[in-house]
Parts: C-alpha cells; sequence; structure tokens
C-alpha cells in the first residue's frame, strides 16, 4: 500500500507541474479569437513547437503511464479517489509557479478534498483482507 502511494504521489506531481506548463504555454500561443481553419492551424503550430505545452503533455503523459500501472494494481475506488489530491498540488504549483492568486475560498475547497482523499485512503484500512477469516452469517452467529 504504501508503495502505490509513493507511485501516486510522484504520478500527481508529475500532473501537477504538467498542468502548470500547459496553462504557460496556452498563455504564450494566445487566445483564439475566432474558430477559423487559419485560427486551428495557428494554435497547432504553435502549440507543437511550444517548450511549454511539449513539457506539460509529456509530464501529463507520465501521470497516466503511472495511473495505468496503479489501476492495474489496486482498487479502481482507491486509486482513483486518491487522484484528487492533485488537485492540491496542482493549486500549490499554480500558487507558486504561476503565482496565481488562490483565495480562502479555494484553499478551503483544497482541504475539503484533502479530507475526502483521507478517509478513501482509510476506508483501504478497514476493508477485510485476502487472510481474514469470515467466522459465519448472522444466523450461524445468532444459534
Amino acid at each position: 500500500m504504501h508503495k502505490l502511494i509513493l507511485i501516486l504521489i510522484g504520478a500527481l506531481i508529475f500532473e501537477a507541474i504538467g498542468v502548470v506548463l500547459l496553462s504557460q504555454g496556452l498563455r504564450q500561443i494566445g487566445k483564439v479569437e475566432k474558430v477559423t481553419p487559419a485560427e486551428i492551424r495557428r494554435v497547432i503550430v504553435q502549440g507543437a513547437t511550444n517548450r511549454n505545452i511539449l513539457m506539460g503533455v509529456l509530464f501529463e503523459a507520465i501521470f497516466f503511464g503511472a495511473l495505468l500501472m496503479l489501476l492495474a494494481r489496486a482498487d479502481v475506488s482507491l486509486i482513483w479517489p486518491l487522484t484528487s489530491l492533485g488537485f492540491v498540488l496542482t493549486t500549490g504549483a499554480a500558487k507558486f509557479i504561476r503565482h496565481e492568486e488562490v483565495t480562502s475560498l479555494r484553499w478551503s475547497g483544497v482541504v475539503l478534498i484533502m479530507i475526502g482523499a483521507a478517509l478513501v485512503g482509510w476506508s483501504e484500512k478497514q476493508k477485510p483482507h485476502a487472510g481474514a477469516k469470515v467466522v459465519g452469517t448472522v444466523e450461524e452467529l445468532q444459534r
């Protein structure tokens, strides 16, 4: 379990930095004012040559590869909710790398996400393990 959590945290760090890099790259490319073939071509060409976008895509791909590995080894009902910790890391990265203003209301939401992820992790410890012995049915216990 500890190894899975460490892999997940590493993957989420890649994801958080990847999202911030993608955001920076998209700001460098500029806004799309009209959706025209020429404008789509401009965004694709500039995106395919923008260092931040390329690094962001690479970091997101690393995250996705790690996520696939984790999902193959653990319950999706454990891993997927824990990926919400990425919101914490991404908010922190936006604050400290992009210097975005993060209000106390947003931080409160991040704290709620952390509480939810902690509950999901705690629920994994409450699950009977493969070696646990089942005593019997309720009817058998009442006899």
